[in-house]
């Protein structure tokens, strides 16, 4: 009976947790590490050839085939729409979609996917909703369509992806283990670090340097409070009773802490959130909140911390890489082109960041009747050539492949934002998904928020105390969960 209860809530979280998510991502690293093999993912329980045809890849393939693709309405799902009459001219395939706002999306997916009924063929995610989806069988594994070279074309180039960024979508099933091996779930469509975006033009009449350590970061966020009058504050922090409080800086400064959210021990998940590590951070954060925060912080989402930032309400923003950036360009915000960006700043004893992670991508339904037509699809638009176009021209400015992050064009358009190219570099080599997959990710996230909320409202004693309640809390939700 408790797992048929564990089980219903995790279909209610996925439905409703999902509201004012951010995307992400992480380049770090050269080289990328090839597909993994050892699941077969190539298609061949569908109405289509499953074995691939002697005669090499040929675009023309599925001419005829008409795809059903699910969008959650994002800047990576205008670019894809804008370039749909491209590809149907170039493959004879025939694309039906539907964008749906994020608030129900998820909602809208899940019910899909449950149905079994093969639409949609191909439907956008994130990382961690691979942690339900794979696990339950929604989502077909794509190894076997990428290293097969009759249904992969010849300059799609796997290799191009940054292994972080790829990695984040490989997991082997195992709640626990980290991300990085199994079967590839899903393909990036874009990604988001987190780090420090400041109003440089308040900075210089100040005299002010961005933040570099998390004691400067305090006093900087402190000293700014009303700096542009009544109602201004010093940086912009997302604060609802929501798992997407926690992913971004939160997260990011908590694992360049040194903490972690669950370990495996003798065969358990167990929750570590009583960890000194857990609770100094989180007892800075506290303190950063209250200090610099806004003094609507419980209401603020992805959109509300942004904007602020651009309308010179907030002085910084510790939050997703685009989520400034989309504030930079000319006409986009009050101050558009005052903007810069840093990277995550450094706890003490810490010599490098390392930033959490979220990365939306196409993955492909497993109920899908029209497989390796959709594998055209995902290929298509996660190319070398789509991508170049969608990050310089289609507003998807975190390329996942390493041509479009260093070439010449990519450079010069996002380069125009003050270091933010110099952030990114600095902050990729180890951004990676830092939470600890497990099949109550939304649970478990959305109970930290809520007692992040109770901390800043003052209903505990202390962070330590706090921490601690939590930690019972969370070891009682994954305790039905073992680990082989």
């Amino acid at each position: 009976m408790k797992k048929f209860r564990r089980a219903l809530v995790l279909v209610m979280t996925l439905a409703l947790a999902l509201t004012f998510v951010a995307c992400g991502g992480s380049q770090g690293g050269t080289n990328a590490t090839p597909a993994p093999s050892q699941s077969s993912g190539s298609g061949s329980n569908n109405n289509q050839s499953g074995s691939g045809s002697s005669e090499g890849f040929n675009w023309r393939a599925y001419e005829g085939t008409t795809l059903n693709v699910m969008f959650n309405q994002h800047t990576y799902a205008d670019a894809v729409i804008e370039k749909l009459p491209e590809f149907e001219a170039k493959t004879g395939i025939t694309v039906q979609y539907s964008v749906t706002p994020e608030e129900n999306y998820f909602d809208k997916l899940t019910t899909a996917l449950n149905s079994r009924s093969g639409n949609p063929d191909i439907f956008m995610t994130g990382a961690y909703q691979v942690w339900e989806y794979a696990p339950a069988g929604y989502i077909e594994p794509l190894e076997g369509y990428i290293n097969d070279p009759n249904k992969t074309a010849p300059d799609y180039n796997f290799a191009d992806f940054y292994p972080s960024i790829v990695g984040t979508l490989r997991w082997d099933l195992v709640p626990g283990h980290k991300v990085g091996e199994g079967s590839q779930w899903a393909i990036p469509m874009g990604y988001e670090i987190n780090n420090l975006a400041y109003n440089k033009r308040v900075f210089d009449e100040k005299g002010l340097k961005p933040p570099t350590n998390t004691d400067e970061l305090l006093a900087v966020a402190s000293q700014l409070k009303e700096f542009n009058g009544p109602g201004s504050y010093g940086i912009a922090l997302r604060g609802t009773r929501n798992w997407a409080t926690i992913h971004p800086g939160y997260m990011s400064l908590f694992a360049t802490w040194g903490a972690q959210d669950f370990v495996i021990e003798n065969g358990r998940l167990v929750c570590k959130l009583d960890s000194p590590e857990a609770i100094a951070m989180t007892d800075y954060w506290v303190k950063l909140i209250k200090a610099g925060g806004s003094p609507q912080w419980s209401t603020y989402t992805w959109y509300q911390a942004g904007a602020d930032l651009g309308a010179g309400k907030a002085a910084m923003l510790f939050d997703a890489t685009c989520n400034g950036y989309f504030q930079n360009p000319a006409g986009a915000s009050a101050e558009a082109g005052n903007l810069a960006w840093v990277d995550v700043p450094l706890p003490p004893g810490a010599t490098a960041s390392k930033s959490n992670v979220w990365v939306w991508s196409m993955a492909m339904n497993a109920a899908s009747k029209n497989k390796d037509a959709a594998w055209y699809f995902i290929q298509y638009f996660t190319s070398p050539e789509f991508m170049l176009w969608s990050g310089t021209e289609g507003n998807c400015v975190d390329a996942p492949r390493k041509s479009v992050a260093e070439s010449d064009k990519y450079k010069e358009v996002v380069g125009k934002a003050y270091g933010y190219l110099e952030a990114l570099e600095k902050g990729l080599p180890n951004a990676t998904i830092q939470f600890t997959p497990q099949p109550y990710f939304f649970e478990t996230t959305t109970e930290w928020a809520a007692t992040l909320q109770d901390l800043v409202g003052g209903k505990y004693s202390s962070t330590e105390e706090a921490m601690k309640q939590l930690t019972e809390k969370l070891n009682r939700i994954v305790e039905d969960i073992e680990v082989e």
